[in-house]
């Protein structure tokens, strides 16, 4: 059982005090530094110090957070440090090869850092639809920061009735990054859990954002699941709209029926160019 979390100041540690800091340690050494445990534990560094030394005891849910971070239960971090150390001394070198991988997607966010803020706020985007072939989808995608990285989320909506909370929706969120004058988005359809889709822009170089063009490849919702890449077109709105009037204008259209901007179609028409054996986007 875990010991009670009595302030510990005055009074000499116990016995399983002493084995969890001496755990706690260890675990930590599978870490570039404390300091990095902490940032990634979101916990702050002098208090972190002090569940380390025994002058603190985490409470039952940082304690839970400590353990789900490391790989181990929380009954486990108070046995003997040799025992526990027989217990993890594999799993925890997995954890550090797994957060390895994590840090790469970390240095993507870092080196998109300070490129991206120039492209914040709404976007209408634009294309042909993967499950109604012929109609354009006109989605809605918020680009945001938080925490010093870069997000997204796409909202697709598809009416099938006129009441907007009667249509069918669908919802992505998923990360962005700048990369050799790139912008890539990968989300993943989060109501369902089923698809995984990417998008690929081009940036622009004039002083405003107004429109952007790229490829996107997905799965269609269909019943075939068919995978499918097609040329989007991301159309600036600004850093606030009114949500609830913007997501009203989205959905699907015929294009023949002139709801959609004539420039905007040219550039998401997926015709097979001449004299190209792959699929490219079409700058604007």
């Amino acid at each position: 059982m875990r010991p009670l979390h009595a302030a510990m100041h005055g009074k000499p540690f116990s016995a399983e005090q002493t084995e969890f800091c001496a755990n706690l340690r260890m675990l930590c050494g599978y870490y570039r530094s404390v300091a990095d445990v902490c940032r990634k534990l979101n916990i702050n560094r002098a208090q972190f110090n002090r569940y380390l030394n025994g002058t603190s005891t985490p409470s039952n849910h940082t304690l839970d957070r400590i353990c789900d971070f490391f790989g181990v239960e929380p009954a486990e971090i108070y046995l003997p440090r040799d025992h526990f150390h027989q217990i993890v001394q594999v799993r925890p070198r997995q954890r550090a090869e797994h957060a390895a991988y994590a840090e790469h997607i970390t240095r993507l966010q870092r080196h998109s850092t300070g490129k991206c803020e120039k492209y914040l706020g709404y976007y209408y985007e634009y294309y042909y639809s993967m499950s109604a072939p012929g109609k354009v989808l006109r989605g809605l995608v918020h680009v945001f920061m938080q925490d010093g990285a870069v997000y997204h989320e796409r909202l697709e909506r598809f009416p099938q009735h006129a009441n907007l909370d009667e249509a069918y929706k669908c919802k992505y969120i998923g990360g962005a990054f700048y990369l050799n004058d790139r912008i890539f988005l990968v989300d993943y359809e989060s109501m369902t859990g089923n698809e995984i889709a990417q998008t690929i822009l081009f940036p622009t170089y004039r002083n405003k954002v107004a429109r952007l063009s790229g490829l996107m490849l997905g799965v269609s919702s269909s019943n075939q699941r068919s995978i499918a890449c097609a040329r989007v077109v991301f159309e600036y709105l600004g850093k606030t709209i009114d949500l609830r009037k913007a997501m009203r204008l989205c959905g699907l259209f015929d294009p023949k029926e002139g709801a959609i901007d004539a420039t905007i179609l040219k550039v998401i028409d997926n015709s097979p160019q001449k004299d190209q054996h792959h699929f490219y986007t079409i700058p604007l």
